[in-house]
């Protein structure tokens, strides 16, 4: 059966002018309706010297509205409780979903998603796997947890909006996602990057050859990795599937922010449903230039029940918007998000990221799937050593390749396989020795 190539081709490939245009519309209501409505929005707005009538253009909103965080958020949740003051009241069965995250103090951040708000998620989250080329004859196998978090809420919604045939098996012995792959000739399966990678390692220990499964599709997410181009390559080539890397945070649910497309060069940013900004990491009210590495900012263009306006969740990336062979006309984040701002590294001077780190372990061959950066300190200077599996052997090429990458060298410890916790879900990679 023949499908068309795009879920919503007008939005998809509308001039990006057009879609400008829309977008300036739909933050000018926003500061207007959360400024009249949140009183969590109306004092930090005041306490900045900011009013709604001061955004008329784009870089206005960048370089006039003050970004808000996950610690300020919390700090409402606690002062009113359950959702924060920058939740709109909603009537008596108007909220569709209750979701939350994990914090520091052992409270979970809580989110309440009207029906509304729910109801177009889906629709964004269908257009987010179309694009990465799930089409209704396809058996969506998902291996994202379901729970507080929101995890693979997502491909739930799009899967069903899409009419594909859905199998929520969830966090699971990775044996059984094998074995239930084979059995039931799942086409898609969804996990995060590193669980993937993992599986591999599995399936070669049983003697099953991912690349003659029935998967033809990956979708991944949930950490970095899944658009670097060396993971994305194991991956790829080990299931012998497409692999597309999808973006959001739990602040930004129930909206996809990125997903990556046939064409895979990075992840289509959603910016009429999910308007993201790459700033200075100093300053976030200083833009920062097409192509140049700086922080994350994300804005709510159509959630009204709990929005995020210019939320800075500490993540680090690039902007790319030269055209993608696939033909949408949406900017790009060419490797993803790269990593947190909080996990780097100074070692040496340089600044040194997970990403990276795993960048140069992908690129040496016959390295295990699993790897740890252990951090010290002698005197006053931070000192990075990596552990990964493989033989004594490759020592010298992998210390070769991540000198490389980051710029310094860097020492490798080699394991033997099975030493390093397996990953199951996220991967923990920074032990800190401090």
């Amino acid at each position: 059966m023949t499908f068309p190539r795009y879920w919503d081709e007008e939005r998809e490939t509308l001039e990006p002018a057009k879609r400008e245009a829309l977008v300036l519309d739909r933050i000018q209501y926003q500061l207007r309706h959360v400024y009249a409505e949140l009183p969590f929005y109306r004092n930090h707005y005041d306490a900045h010297g900011f009013h709604p009538d001061q955004v008329q253009t784009l870089e206005d909103f960048t370089t006039r509205v003050p970004v808000i965080t996950k610690r300020q958020l919390v700090a409402d949740q606690a002062a009113h409780p359950p959702f924060g003051s920058y939740a709109r009241e909603l009537p008596p069965g108007g909220i569709a979903r209750i979701h939350g995250s994990s914090g520091t103090s052992g409270v979970p951040t809580m989110y309440a998603v009207s029906k509304n708000d729910w109801e177009r998620a889906g629709e964004v989250h269908a257009m987010a796997q179309w694009c990465a080329g799930v089409r209704p004859d396809d058996i969506v196998q998902v291996g994202f947890p379901f729970g507080l978090f929101f995890g693979g809420w997502g491909v739930v919604q799009g899967a069903e909006r899409i009419g594909a045939t859905l199998f929520p098996l969830g966090v699971t012995e990775s044996q059984k996602h094998l074995e239930l792959i084979g059995r039931l000739g799942s086409t898609v399966f969804s996990a995060t990057p590193s669980y993937c990678i993992h599986l591999l390692s599995v399936a070669e220990q049983l003697g099953i050859d991912l690349r003659a499964s029935s998967v033809e599709h990956l979708l991944v997410g949930g950490e970095p990795g899944g658009s670097l181009p060396g993971t994305a390559a194991i991956i790829r080539e080990g299931w012998g599937a497409t692999v597309s890397d999808a973006g959001s945070t739990s602040e930004m649910y129930p909206f996809q922010t990125s997903v990556g497309c046939e064409a895979q060069t990075g992840t289509h940013l959603y910016i009429d449903e999910v308007f993201t900004e790459v700033v200075s990491a100093a300053d976030p009210n200083v833009p920062i230039p097409v192509g140049e590495r700086g922080a994350l900012v994300y804005t709510h263009l159509w959630r009204d029940s709990q929005p995020m306006i210019r939320f800075a969740p500490g993540d680090e990336s690039y902007l790319a918007t030269d055209p993608c062979p696939c033909g949408r006309t949406y900017p790009r984040l060419p490797e993803g998000v790269l990593g947190r701002l909080d996990d780097m590294l100074v070692i040496r001077g340089a600044n040194i990221y997970p990403s990276a780190v795993e960048t140069a372990l992908r690129s040496v061959p016959g390295l295990g799937p699993e790897f740890r950066m252990r951090v010290t300190r002698k005197g006053a200077l931070d000192e990075l050593t990596v552990e990964a599996e493989g033989p004594v052997a490759l020592q010298g090429p992998t210390e070769d390749a991540l000198k490389r990458v980051l710029g310094i060298r860097v020492p490798a410890v080699l394991l033997a396989p099975g030493t390093l916790p397996e990953t199951t879900f996220k991967a923990r990679r920074v032990v800190d020795d401090r």
